[in-house]
């Protein structure tokens, strides 16, 4: 097991990665204290000339830094379009690498799509694709450990490197799936999201978009907005976590109560002891006293999924039943295809949704349109639901 402290040895490291087909990447983490994750470890390794699992695996340390270790390195190697970067589930270390490294790795390749465009299950874990395809184990003892803390154990250094090494042959055995079935352009698609850098950018005066409210009444909306905006500005500025500075059902809360003083702030009974004074007290007051200052033509519009739809549920429930079919006749997610709101959506009569785009749309959104249009009727045959025609295809 090598870990790398070193910029000599990591550049050593990359520059054999440079010229591999793909390297398998995992990172460790902690987040529960700051805004931003803090990284802990980086986890990499090669496909080697007897197969997948028999190339080389390191460890990066980002925390030696009486080593003076650079990742300088581990940026350029992440911006070779020559090289594949396979993550599980990429989006967290992504956000990491795009705000400690300011680079976007490409070209990418995350084997939980893929896994679930190949039928493998809705949000697949790890540990399952280490069994089902893998035929290994992994050991979580270690899952929840300060990954902050040195010495690390051994325990923790193999479970680790575990998270790259049998990757590699879930990578290859995933790719040749989609290679067979022609859907590896499934798999770009999704992940231009992912490697799009707007994804992982939060700014403060669209935090508001993300808090669920039982009013829409524009006024409300605007303090909502605004307490949002200076919790999401000081969470940011003091690297805390938001709900460090308050939570949303006590933003809910003060958007009720409008506090405009001290005494005000009082009569809340969710905020904490610690946003009850100073700067947080203050900055509540403002934001407060700023959104009842708009006026209503200022005030924040209501975003097209906080309407109320006019779902007609027995087509609701339709749609259901054609996703499932859809899905197990596709060997592909249900998840991955459409949302409950989707469908819901779709059943409201909204059409600009991602379901009916794509490749969504051969697998499941061309039928769901025909479904509502009622050209389309569903049967049952045996333990399956099959689709009727009631007019041809157009």
């Amino acid at each position: 097991m090598k870990i790398i402290t070193t910029t000599d040895d990591l550049a050593a490291f990359c520059a054999r990665a440079h010229a591999a087909p793909y390297v398998t990447i995992d990172t460790e983490f902690l987040r529960e204290r700051t805004y931003y994750a803090k990284l802990c470890l980086i986890q990499m390794a090669l496909p080697g000339p007897d197969g997948p699992g028999s190339g080389e695996a390191v460890i990066v340390d980002p925390l030696a830094g009486d080593k003076g270790l650079s990742l300088a390195p581990l940026a350029e190697l992440m911006r070779d379009e020559t090289t594949v970067k396979v993550f599980h589930a990429a989006r967290q270390d992504l956000e990491i690498f795009y705000f400690d490294l300011g680079v976007m790795p490409r070209p990418l390749f995350d084997t939980q799509v893929a896994a679930m465009v190949c039928g493998h299950g809705d949000q697949v874990g790890y540990e399952t694709l280490v069994r089902k395809l893998a035929k290994g184990q992994v050991d979580k003892a270690s899952r929840f450990t300060d990954w902050s803390r040195r010495p690390l154990s051994d325990a923790q250094l193999a479970y680790a490197l575990a998270d790259v090494t049998h990757l590699r042959v879930i990578y290859e055995k995933l790719a040749e799936q989609l290679e067979a079935t022609g859907r590896a352009p499934w798999v770009d698609e999704e992940l231009e999201a992912l490697t799009d850098p707007e994804t992982y950018v939060t700014r403060p005066e669209d935090a508001w978009k993300r808090i669920k409210t039982r009013s829409n009444g524009g006024r409300f909306l605007a303090i909502v907005r605004e307490l949002a905006r200076f919790r999401e500005n000081h969470a940011q500025s003091r690297n805390v976590p938001r709900a460090r500075v308050y939570k949303d059902d006590a933003l809910l809360e003060l958007a009720s109560l409008r506090p405009a003083t001290m005494e005000d702030l009082g009569r809340a009974r969710l905020l904490l002891r610690d946003a009850r004074r100073g700067d947080i007290a203050q900055g509540i007051l403002q934001a407060v006293a700023d959104g009842q200052a708009l006026s209503p033509t200022e005030f924040p519009e209501t975003p097209p999924d906080r309407a109320a739809l006019q779902v007609n549920p027995a087509l609701a429930d339709l749609l259901r039943v054609l996703l499932k079919a859809c899905c197990e006749s596709g060997g592909v997610a249900q998840k991955l295809v459409a949302s409950a709101a989707d469908l819901d959506a779709i059943a409201a009569g909204e059409r600009d949704l991602a379901a009916l785009r794509g490749w969504r749309r051969e697998v499941f959104g061309a039928h769901a349109l025909r479904l509502c249009e009622g050209a389309l009727a569903l049967g049952v045959q045996g333990q399956s639901v099959r689709m009727i025609n009631l007019t041809e295809p157009g």
